[in-house]
């Protein structure tokens, strides 16, 4: 296959290795010869939380909803009884990381009472006001341990990834299991992604006729939560297309990544590998699957240490 270096397509922040190699053959392939693809089909999607963002000690959205639950069990005293108003407004982020790490072994018991506690905080605000509260929230707070901003918390290998994607006729989506309404205000700034292209997890919405041109309000209702089976269901119903490149780096994700697969094409599937504890952070915890699965169906795993010059 080809050979490209990294200056001549835009991957600074990528070492030479495996990884690389494996997103410039693809989009060689993609691009140019038998095996060419459309421009309309060109579709590259990537999880969010831990794949183009930073997502410990814990995902950036989890402190803006902890943020929420403090403010009303301050107003509401009899709320700091019960969960998560209690973890939340105890800092108590033990037991946030037991509800997270159940999760991801499949018990979501207590995730349920997050959920609940989550669509609660929501009820009855104007999509209008819950943008202004995620968008001031995003430019203003800082991440609790790395001395940078949330929106500096981007990887700048994986936004590389993007603008080469974005050359090559590609159109990047967001597939998140985090919240839609909370990552649009960014989405652009960010990762170059519009708004329209963030496909997440979402509350059931209401709209009523008001003199103001109409509202649409949160209900406290889920109306999908956007992990596992969820996301290539969500794809087909967004883009009618499978994607030829997928990226993650957790079990939430291999259903997206599975689906990235069209006989007789080219496709990639990366998953990416946090084991650089002195740049950023290490842990296997929630993507054990996904490692077995990659390791079973070739999928390219990037490592944080080995194949990423820098990190943000």
């Amino acid at each position: 296959m080809t050979t490209v270096s990294a200056t001549a397509v835009g991957l600074n922040g990528w070492r030479a290795g495996s990884a690389k190699q494996a997103i410039v053959d693809f989009v060689v392939r993609v691009s140019d010869g038998p095996d060419a693809v459309p421009i309309e089909e060109r579709i590259a999607v990537f999880d969010n939380d831990g794949t183009l963002w930073c997502e410990k000690p814990m995902p950036i959205q989890l402190d803006f909803v902890l943020r929420r639950l403090v403010e009303m069990a301050e107003a509401q005293p009899e709320l700091r009884n019960r969960q998560p108003w209690k973890a939340a407004y105890e800092r108590d982020y033990g037991w946030l990381a037991t509800v997270m790490a159940e999760h991801y072994a499949g018990d979501d018991s207590n995730v349920e009472i997050v959920a609940a506690g989550v669509l609660a905080a929501y009820d009855g605000m104007t999509v209008d006001e819950f943008e202004e509260r995620s968008e001031a929230f995003l430019r203003g707070a800082q991440h609790p341990t790395l001395g940078r901003a949330y929106l500096d918390c981007a990887y700048r290998p994986m936004l590389e990834l993007l603008r080469y994607l974005e050359a090559a006729g590609f159109s990047n989506y967001i597939v998140s299991g985090g919240g839609r309404d909370f990552m649009r205000p960014i989405s652009q700034d960010v990762y170059g992604i519009p708004r329209e292209r963030v496909i997440g997890s979402a509350s059931a919405l209401a709209y009523a006729s008001d003199a103001k041109g109409g509202s649409i309000t949160h209900k406290a209702a889920a109306d999908y939560l956007d992990d596992g089976e969820q996301k290539p269901i969500r794809i087909w119903s967004r883009t009618g297309r499978r994607p030829l490149l997928a990226a993650g780096n957790s079990n939430g994700d291999v259903p997206m990544l599975d689906f990235t697969r069209r006989e007789g094409t080219p496709t990639l599937r990366l998953l990416v590998l946090h084991d650089d504890e002195a740049r950023e952070f290490d842990y296997t915890t929630g993507a054990e699957h996904a490692l077995e699965r990659a390791d079973e169906m070739g999928w390219s795993v990037v490592s944080v240490k080995r194949d990423w010059a820098e990190v943000f």
